[in-house]
């Protein structure tokens, strides 16, 4: 079964396949639902309402907070309830295709859905913190062509299941159960995934409210960034109904480099889009919006872009940040990474202005979990890919 998903916003439709809310033997998961959702579904399934309510509050402590993957696991649910429960319901995880572990101490794994659909995650550690970087999309429409993932084409959006299952199975890797607010390995989580997240909201939402939950998750809004190539008619829903650090694809200072490597600015432009990250609610100097922007031999990282940068930024009095990103390499980009004085550079310029400009570390290059790089290795190339491939080749010929 399938349905087609209008993206809101001035833009084109994108159909996008949706799995069955069911599993294959038609028991309903669990995860991802809110709370009000679950005592739905038990009282659905046929309990009457004191008893629903219970049950969800116990179940929702169980899977959120212990970590539980199973019924047989609750203890404080009697036992002939866990084996009516096990009958009608389950615990989900995203399958777990291949887990690597880079030399840097990155991680990433290759998941799958249970309609047979495969996308990433990556876990980055620090000294002081973690990052899981979180998938949203299976594959990605946006095309742009510095980022591996954006040769993919987009399959579906991921439920909002699938999306707080990341985070759990993260979780279950790292032995961070129960859930415990100091201490843990797990702190930060980036919405940097495969997919933009804008056009996935209503399940991106319901997920990050479940990971943000002082009984679930459990994790600070303080700690979510969630990036956004640009939708520029999601951002202000974004700020208010969802309120996590807003991150911004910039990567360009001028139209027509933009709309080379980030598409979407043919639709929503470059003054549209900083327009919208002044109206973001909540920004401020302690909550700076940040700009990612990854560097390209002799494509955006001049002098010139630099100060063109600090103007812009500057124009719309914007408290922002600039994340530097060198240049993630993969098979078949068709640029390359900035030289490292040349970021260097770029950098000193922002950083004299007064506008922090740190330089971001690659990591994970060795099993292409860096940014940019994320790319399922059994996916096909997609329509847009052989449409721009086939453009490539005529223009060589010309």
């Amino acid at each position: 079964m399938t349905a087609g998903m209008a993206i809101a916003g001035h833009i084109d439709p994108v159909p996008v396949p949706r799995a069955f809310p069911a599993s294959e033997d038609r028991r309903v998961d669990l995860v991802g639902l809110s709370r009000d959702s679950i005592r739905t579904a038990l009282e659905e399934a046929g309990l009457d309402d004191r008893q629903a309510k219970l049950r969800s509050k116990q179940i929702w402590h169980q899977i959120y907070h212990r970590g539980a993957v199973d019924f047989v696991a609750m203890s404080d649910i009697a036992k002939p309830h866990r084996l009516w429960l096990a009958e009608r319901f389950t615990i989900g995880r995203p399958e777990v295709i291949e887990h690597l572990v880079s030399t840097d101490g990155t991680r990433k794994w290759l998941l799958r859905t249970p309609d047979g659909n495969d996308f990433e995650m990556v876990f980055i550690p620090d000294a002081d913190r973690g990052t899981l970087c979180v998938s949203s999309q299976v594959g990605c429409t946006l095309n742009c062509r510095f980022c591996h993932t954006g040769t993919m084409r987009l399959v579906r959006n991921l439920t909002a299941g699938e999306i707080v299952g990341q985070v759990m199975l993260a979780r279950d890797t790292l032995g961070e159960w129960p859930s415990q607010p100091e201490g843990r390995m797990l702190s930060n989580i980036v919405m940097m995934g495969m997919g933009e997240p804008l056009y996935n909201f209503d399940n991106v939402r319901d997920a990050l409210k479940i990971v943000m939950d002082g009984d679930g998750l459990g994790l600070s809004r303080r700690r979510i960034t969630l990036s956004t190539s640009g939708v520029v008619p999601m951002m202000e829903r974004a700020g208010k109904e969802i309120g996590v650090n807003l991150a911004v694809s910039l990567h360009a200072v001028t139209k027509e480099v933009r709309d080379e490597i980030v598409p979407l600015n043919r639709k929503y432009g470059i003054e549209e889009l900083l327009a919208a990250c002044a109206a973001y609610p909540g920004a401020n100097n302690a909550r700076r919006i940040t700009f990612e922007y990854v560097m390209l031999r002799d494509k955006n990282d001049s002098d010139e872009d630099a100060r063109e940068l600090v103007r812009l930024i500057r124009k719309y009095d914007l408290p922002a940040k600039v994340n530097l990103i060198p240049f993630n390499p993969w098979p078949g980009a068709p640029y390359e990474c900035s030289s490292a004085e040349r970021v260097n550079r770029f950098s000193t310029i922002i950083f004299e202005a007064g506008i922090s400009a740190p330089i971001r570390r690659p990591r994970g290059r060795d099993i292409m979990a860096a940014c940019g790089q994320l790319k399922s290795a059994s996916e096909k190339k997609s329509r847009a890919e052989m449409d721009r491939l086939a453009e490539e080749k005529l223009a060589a010929l010309a």
